[in-house]
């Protein structure tokens, strides 16, 4: 009853303020009897009833309002413990208040300081109490630092003792901005750390279902962000710090190594000089016996940050230089184990000294120029390899550390006193018959090239000839192979000249070797050469010069074979246009040789592509091998990759030129032009020459947006026309693609409406019963992705449109393997790369827009259709976003097993795709009578495999906890019935 009547109050209160028929003043009046009262819990009701008003008006107070209530605040401070609680609720409202005259915050935050004890309060009262300092150091920040070291003792005098996380949470922020906003610690600094770090290491754990949803490492950041805020914390906190990493508990390891790193960014020399020589016990005992790569990699981590910091403080003439100092310790701990003939701790001190090395150039010179000595020794003086191995991959770490640091004079660079020894040994490794020494070797021989004036003339044409061989290792060395391929492009983009004049030449004679060979059809293992020829022509293709030179040869090479001198197969085409295709991919980081590429190699492979159409009474051996769909499938690829980094103006020339090459057959700008009849693919052309379509299509669809297509209502038609003739199902789907492609880029318009209506009247016509259903079907499934994936209004309808064929006898299967390509992601065609629109959550909406759809139609279906909808759905399903699925599971498990009963492979592998995450992240949705269901489903599948699972739950079987062997026997058991009768 109290609770209605209060709750009417405060509404009409409210309602009187904010009209203006009443002042707040005069609501104290009106409540005068109850804020009077003798009995303090109508006391408390009557002034929490005002407090509830001030805090809905506030910003309607006049400051001689805010006076008078502040005054009137202030004193109830010293009333009932039962008052409290509203009256600091209503200096809450207060604190708010834009009205409030100066010095007023200073009064109240005294009042509180002086009357109240804070923390025998409850937890949502101290909330208030921080959030009303909270609100004063927002806009009372001079006034409040007039208070001087009063305020921070104020301040301590509240937090000391808290427990809460969320009452902390507050508390520490309020710390933090203590001192970073510069506010007056007077002598209480120490005290301000004691009443922060009692909290240090954090040791909470969230409740189960916390409404609050504070985390562990909310309280762990929150708190680091105070003690690493000032050095004048560090005589007290790294002593803590110190203390914890030393400890058994892994959390306080983690936790102290952090903190410090954190520390390290405001410390200078001063805070650290004396605990540095216990820090640096701490952090080498932490990574020489850890057990725990967390703690490791903390470790080295804050010795990184120690060292930086030492590096970066200003040195008087009279200082010690600490960095010298502290460096010399970590290598008089660590360079005697690299001597080591076990070599137990090599790794471990390797990684240390690494780790102060990379902080600073002056650390990494001190450092290298005191430890590649040692390791040059230690290489040449063991002979194994893996020995070998571990030395070089510990110097090629330090030649690492090199490339982060430049040096203006040539003769400060460290590592040119070092780089006749470091070539020698870097060609040593080459030559080695050890594997993984070699990958080693032509690791550090890339790091080696990137620093200046290490590799001379002469080590480069060294270098060149290693890498060439290498290129060339047999199968059981492809690791190698790979890794000089990847080098080679490295180092040439670098040392272009090199490469032009000791590499180029040699992969130019071994293509000519290749092409007599495959003019004889060798055996097999020449051919291979042939194709590593090809390879690493394409990956030294890194510098503008030298694609100049690698592509004219790989054009050549193909070129040759239509000439017939050489017996060319689908995979040697294949292999030139891959490589053709990865020259394209390097040449997109530069512009002028992106348009190099364009205008010489897309010419060259239309000429040969058209050439190769034409009827001819003697075919080239390259005639049949170049209109085969894996090969066109390459060339598109080359013919994609080189046209979707171009600029709009070059672009915009290329368009001009391939579109009327397909629609009027303009050949004038190919090569060796001199075809037997016209090329007109569009016009009652042959079926050659109708497959080259997709070469139009790789081009056109990969072209930016903003380009212009000439004559593009004409090739819209053709496009339409060509993809519903059943006479060519390869081009009549390439023809839809180019089409979809084209239309997912044009801007909303009439134009785009006129097309889409095209295509809807040709669908329609089309699927009716007759020869061109497929070509139909494939058109309308193309143009329904083009538009989901722009989330184009017309999508839905297509979309309703492509489930009705579901129920299709002829169309269903294929209209249930197109949901697929609706939620998959193109390689040719509507790709983000080809400038598509593609808008981000597109799949998260077809699910949305789609699913129950699906769902229904599946019940309503017959029951020989109803796989169709089944495997839509699984593939709708399978493509989603996990954090999007697994909400959704739960409502249609029960669909999604009777998709495991559907006799159809792709089904049921699709919905176990969906089940997975639900089985490992929400397990608790498949009850126990719902698995053992799903099982029964899948009993003919799981039989093969069934003793191979008994035989692998024999081990659990005598593991030494009692709970692993129970739930194993159970596991075996249910093993042993499957498939049995009843089971």
């Amino acid at each position: 009853m109290f609770f209605h009547v209060f709750f009417l109050l405060f509404l009409l209160f409210l309602l009187d303020v904010k009209s203006g028929s009443y002042t707040v003043l005069q609501v104290v009046e009106a409540l005068g009897s109850s804020i009077e009262n003798p009995e303090p819990r109508t006391r408390a009701r009557g002034i929490q009833l005002l407090s509830q008003v001030l805090l809905q008006c506030q910003s309607l107070l006049l400051e001689k309002e805010v006076v008078h209530l502040i005054l009137f605040y202030e004193n109830r401070l010293k009333d009932h413990h039962l008052v409290i609680p509203s009256v600091l609720q209503g200096l809450r409202a207060l604190s708010l208040c834009v009205a409030l005259p100066p010095g007023l915050a200073v009064s109240v935050l005294k009042a509180i300081f002086q009357e109240v004890h804070v923390q025998s309060l409850p937890q949502v009262d101290r909330h208030t109490v921080y959030s009303i300092i909270t609100n004063f150091m927002q806009t009372r920040e001079e006034e409040l630092k007039g208070l001087g070291a009063d305020f921070t003792f104020g301040f301590i005098q509240v937090m000391d003792g808290e427990k809460d996380p969320r009452n902390l949470l507050v508390a520490f922020r309020i710390v933090h901005d203590l001192i970073s906003r510069d506010y007056s610690l007077g002598p209480f600094v120490e005290e301000l750390f004691e009443v922060t770090s009692c909290y240090f290491p954090i040791d909470f754990t969230p409740p189960p279902n916390d409404p609050h949803g504070i985390q562990r490492e909310d309280l762990i950041l929150s708190l680091r962000a105070v003690l690493a805020s000032t050095p004048r914390f560090a005589e007290f906190l790294l002593p803590l710090l110190i203390e914890k990493v030393d400890s058994e508990i892994l959390s306080a390891k983690l936790d102290s190594l952090q903190t410090l790193n954190a520390c390290c960014a405001v410390y200078g020399q001063k805070e650290l000089k004396d605990f540095l020589p216990s820090l640096w016990a701490s952090i080498r005992r932490e990574v020489f016996q850890t057990a725990s790569e967390r703690v490791e990699a903390d470790g080295l981590a804050a010795l990184h940050s120690l060292t930086a910091c030492l590096s970066r403080s200003v040195l008087r003439a009279d200082a010690e230089d600490l960095l010298d100092s502290f460096l010399s310790n970590i290598l008089q701990d660590c360079r005697h184990h690299l001597c080591e003939p076990d070599m137990k701790l090599v790794w471990p001190s390797a990684k240390l000294l690494q780790a102060a090395a990379g902080a600073s150039a002056r650390a990494c010179d001190h450092i290298t120029s005191n430890v590649l000595p040692l390791l040059l020794e230690q290489f040449r003086k063991h002979s194994q390899s893996n020995q070998r191995r571990t030395i070089l991959e510990m110097i090629l770490g330090f030649l690492k550390l090199h490339q982060k640091w430049s040096y203006e004079d040539k003769d400060e660079r460290p590592l040119n006193g070092f780089k006749d020894q470091l070539c020698s040994l870097v060609f040593m490794a080459l030559t080695d018959p050890n594997t993984q020494l070699q990958l080693v070797g032509i690791r550090t021989l890339a790091v080696l090239g990137a620093q200046p004036d290490l590799l001379s003339p002469g080590d480069l044409e060294l270098a060149v000839g290693h890498l060439y061989r290498l290129s060339f290792l047999e199968e059981d060395s492809q690791s190698c192979r790979v890794a000089a391929l990847e080098a080679s492009g490295a180092l040439a983009a670098l040392y272009p000249v090199a490469f032009s004049s000791h590499l180029v030449p040699k992969l130019a004679e071994e293509l000519c070797r290749g092409e007599l060979d495959l003019a004889k059809g060798d055996e097999p293992t020449k051919c291979s050469r042939h194709l590593r020829c090809l390879q690493a022509l394409s990956a030294v293709s890194t510098h503008p010069s030298i694609v100049r030179e690698t592509l004219p040869l790989l054009l050549q090479h193909l070129f040759q074979m239509n000439k017939g001198s050489m017996i060319a197969g689908t995979s040697e085409v294949i292999a030139i246009c891959q490589s053709l295709q990865q020259v394209a991919e390097k040449c997109q980081r530069d512009p002028e040789s992106c348009w190099y590429f364009h205008q010489t190699a897309i010419p060259c492979l239309l000429a040969l592509a058209v050439q190769a159409s034409m009827p001819e009474k003697e075919h080239s051996v390259l005639r049949r091998v170049l209109l085969e769909d894996e090969v066109l499938a390459a060339m598109v690829s080359v013919i994609g990759t080189a046209t979707t980094h171009l600029s709009p103006d070059l672009a915009a020339q290329s368009v001009a030129r391939i579109v009327p090459l397909f629609l009027d057959g303009d050949i004038s700008f190919l090569p060796e032009n001199s075809f037997p009849c016209r090329f007109q693919p569009f016009q009652d052309g042959s079926s050659g020459q109708r497959r080259l379509v997709a070469l139009l299509m790789a081009f056109v669809c990969s072209l930016p947006r903003n380009v212009e297509i000439p004559q593009l209502n004409q090739l819209m038609r053709e496009l339409v026309e060509l993809s519903c003739c059943p006479s060519c199902p390869s081009s009549s789907t390439a023809a839809a693609k180019c089409f979809a492609g084209l239309l997912n880029k044009l801007p909303a318009g009439q134009q785009l409406d006129e097309f889409l209506q095209l295509a809807v009247d040709k669908v329609e016509a089309g699927l009716s019963p007759g020869p061109c259903r497929s070509q139909a079907f494939t058109l309308l499934l193309w143009v329904t992705k083009a538009l989901v994936l722009r989330y184009h209004p017309l999508s839905s309808c297509l979309t309703h449109r492509l489930m009705g064929l579901l129920s299709d006898p002829e169309l269903g299967p294929a209209a249930a393997d197109g949901f697929s390509l609706l939620m998959s992601d193109c390689t040719d065609v509507l790709t983000r790369a080809g400038h598509a629109e593609v808008r981000i959550m597109f799949r998260q909406r077809f699910f949305t827009d789609n699913v129950p759809a699906l769902v229904k139609g599946f019940h309503a279906a017959s029951q020989d259709v109803k796989p169709n909808y089944l495997k839509g759905l699984s593939h709708v399903l399978n493509r989603l976003p996990k954090p999007v699925l697994l909400p959704e599971l739960p409502t249609l498990l029960s669909l999604l097993l009777e998709a495991l009963s559907c006799s159809d492979c792709v089904v049921q592998l699709s919905t176990l795709s969906c089940l997975q995450p639900l089985l490992l992240e929400a397990p608790q949705v498949m009850t126990p009578t719902t698995l053992c269901k799903a099982v029964a489903l899948l009993t003919p599948q799981l039989l093969p495999y069934k003793p191979q699972v008994i035989r692998a739950l024999a081990k659990p079987l005598d593991d030494k906890k009692r709970l692993v062997r129970k739930e194993a026997v159970s596991a075996r058991g249910e093993w042993f019935l499957l498939g049995s009768p009843g089971s």
